[in-house]
C-alpha cells in the first residue's frame, strides 16, 4: 500500500526510512498517538505513547492554559482537510504548535498508526525527533501500570474513600460516610422496596401501592410499559396493568428502585463529550445484564431482577462522584475525553485516589442494598473477580465489552476470551446474535432512557 499523499508530504525526506506493518504487529510500547486540544488561545496538539494517560491538569498548569479535547466536528474537519480517516502523530499535518511527552524520546523506534487498513508506520527514533524538532518537550503523560487501582480488596475501599475525602476537602477527622458525603438518605421509595424484597409474603398489590404513592414514578412505569420495546397489546392504563400484563413484578420492583436512587442525586451539568449519558448507560447495561442472565444454564443462572438492577445502577458512582468532588469532577470529565482508550477506573484513581465503583459500592452497602448488587457494582471492572456473587459482576463486565464493541460509547473496551464465555456457560455465537439485535433496537433503548430522565 502507498502512503496517503498528505502523510508522504508530512514525512518529507524521512519517508525513505519508514516501514509499513500491521498495527497489531508493531511494538505496543512504541505506538504513539496525537491528540488535538483547544482553548481560547488557540489549537495545540500533543503526542505521547499510545497507552499512556495524558495528565491534562498537569499540562495546563505547565502551559498556563485551559486546554480540553477539541470538539468532534472540528476534529472531523481537520481530518477531512488532510484527506485522512485518522491523524497519525505527525505535527506538520496541521502545522499547529505541538508538545511531545519526554518519554517518547526514550524509545528506540516509534510506530504511528495510519487508520488505513489497520497499518502502522515504523521509523527510527532519530527520524521522528527530526520531524518534531520544533515541538516543545514536556512531561505530561503517565504509564497506566504505575497507577495502582484497587480492583480486588473491598475492605480497603473505606480507607481509600476517606483518604480521597481528605485530599480534596481538607477534612482531617474521619467521619461517618454519610456525614462526609453530605448525601441524602436512601429515598423512602427505595427503602420501602428493599423491605418489600425481603418480605416472603409480598404480593403484587404491595408493589403497586408503593409505585402509585409516587406520581412521577408511577407515570414513568406506565410510560415504560407502553414503549415500543415491549410492544404491549392494547393500551397500558395503570401501574397495576403495567405490572400484571406487561413488565412483571420483578422488573417493576427493580425499575422503581433504580429510578428512585437515580433521582436522589442531581444529574451533573458537565459530562465527558463522546460518552452516552447516565440514563442511556443505565438502560444499555440493564438490558444487557438481563439478556446474559437469561442465557445462562438454568442451574447456574443468577436472579434476573438482581442482574437487571445491577446494570441499571452500574454507573451510579458517576452521580455520586459529581456530588462528592464537584470541583474535581470536571477534571475527570476532561481527562476521560483525552484518554478514551484508558478505563475510567485508572483515570479516577490517578486523579482522586478512588474510583466511582468504589464510591457507589460503599454507599450501596451503607444503604443496605442487596449484596449481589453492591458487589456487582464494586467489581464490574474486574473480569477475574471470583468472590461472593461474582457472576453478577462478570455479567456487567461482559455486557460492557459487547456493547462497546458495537459502538455504544461506554468507555474503553477489552477483548473477551472464549474461556470467559465457557466459565459462564454461555454460547458465544448466540450471545453475539442477541447483542446485535439489542443494538439494532437502539431507538427503543434511547426512548426508554428518555423516559427515565424526565
Amino acid at each position: 500500500m502507498e502512503l496517503p499523499v498528505a502523510v508522504q508530504q508530512a514525512l518529507g525526506d524521512t519517508a525513505a526510512g519508514v516501514s509499513l506493518r500491521d498495527a497489531g504487529q508493531a511494538s505496543q510500547k512504541e505506538l504513539l498517538r496525537m491528540v488535538l486540544l483547544s482553548d481560547e488561545q488557540g489549537n495545540l496538539q500533543v503526542i505521547c505513547r499510545r497507552d499512556d494517560l495524558i495528565d491534562l491538569e498537569q499540562l495546563n498548569k505547565q502551559l498556563g492554559r485551559d486546554l480540553r479535547l477539541m470538539k468532534r466536528r472540528e476534529q472531523l474537519r481537520v481530518r477531512e482537510r488532510a484527506g485522512l480517516k485518522a491523524l497519525p502523530a505527525l505535527p506538520s499535518l496541521t502545522g499547529w504548535p505541538t508538545v511531545v511527552d519526554e518519554r517518547v524520546d526514550d524509545l528506540p523506534a516509534v510506530a504511528l498508526e495510519l487508520g488505513e487498513q489497520n497499518l502502522a508506520m515504523v521509523m527510527p527514533a532519530e527520524d521522528f525527533r527530526a520531524l518534531t524538532a520544533k515541538a516543545d518537550r514536556r512531561s505530561f503523560a503517565v504509564a497506566p501500570e504505575s497507577i495502582n487501582v484497587n480492583l480486588d480488596d473491598h475492605g480497603r475501599d473505606r480507607d481509600q474513600f476517606h483518604s480521597a475525602i481528605k485530599k480534596f476537602t481538607g477534612l482531617r477527622i474521619q467521619q461517618r460516610l454519610e456525614d462526609t458525603l453530605e448525601l441524602p438518605p436512601l429515598p423512602e421509595t427505595a427503602q420501602r422496596i428493599i423491605h418489600l424484597r425481603v418480605n416472603p409474603n409480598a404480593v403484587m398489590g404491595d408493589l403497586v401501592d408503593i409505585v402509585e404513592s409516587d406520581p412521577s414514578l408511577a407515570a414513568q412505569v406506565v410510560s415504560w410499559a407502553s414503549s415500543s420495546f415491549y410492544a404491549a397489546a392494547g393500551q397500558v392504563k395503570s401501574v397495576h396493568d403495567a405490572v400484571s400484563r406487561v413488565l412483571g413484578f420483578d422488573l417493576v420492583m427493580n425499575l422503581a428502585m433504580g429510578l428512585s436512587l437515580g433521582r436522589a442525586l442531581k444529574q451533573p451539568q458537565d459530562h465527558p463529550e463522546g460518552y452516552v449519558d447516565y440514563w442511556q448507560q443505565a438502560i444499555w447495561q440493564a438490558q444487557s445484564a438481563g439478556i446474559l442472565a437469561s442465557m445462562m444454564p438454568r442451574g447456574e443462572r443468577p436472579v434476573f431482577g438482581l442482574a437487571y438492577l445491577g446494570g441499571l445502577l452500574h454507573n451510579f458512582g458517576h452521580l455520586v462522584l459529581a456530588q462528592v468532588f464537584p470541583p474535581h469532577f470536571k477534571l475527570v470529565c476532561r481527562s476521560l475525553e483525552v484518554n478514551p482508550d484508558i478505563d475510567s477506573s485508572v483515570t479516577e484513581h490517578y486523579l482522586l485516589g478512588i474510583t466511582r465503583e468504589q464510591i457507589a459500592a460503599q454507599l450501596m452497602e451503607n444503604w443496605g442494598m442487596p449484596d449481589e448488587v453492591t458487589l456487582a457494582i464494586r467489581y464490574q471492572k474486574n473480569p477475574s473477580y471470583d468472590g461472593s456473587h461474582s457472576v453478577y459482576a462478570r455479567l456487567l463486565w461482559l455486557g460492557r465489552q459487547l456493547l462497546t464493541a458495537r459502538g455504544v460509547a461506554l468507555g474503553a473496551g477489552e477483548d473477551v476470551r472464549q474461556a470467559f464465555y465457557d466459565e459462564l456457560g454461555l454460547n458465544r455465537e448466540q450471545v453475539e446474535e442477541q447483542f446485535d439485535e439489542l443494538v439494532n433496537s437502539k431507538d427503543s433503548v434511547m426512548a426508554m432512557a428518555g423516559m427515565m430522565s424526565q
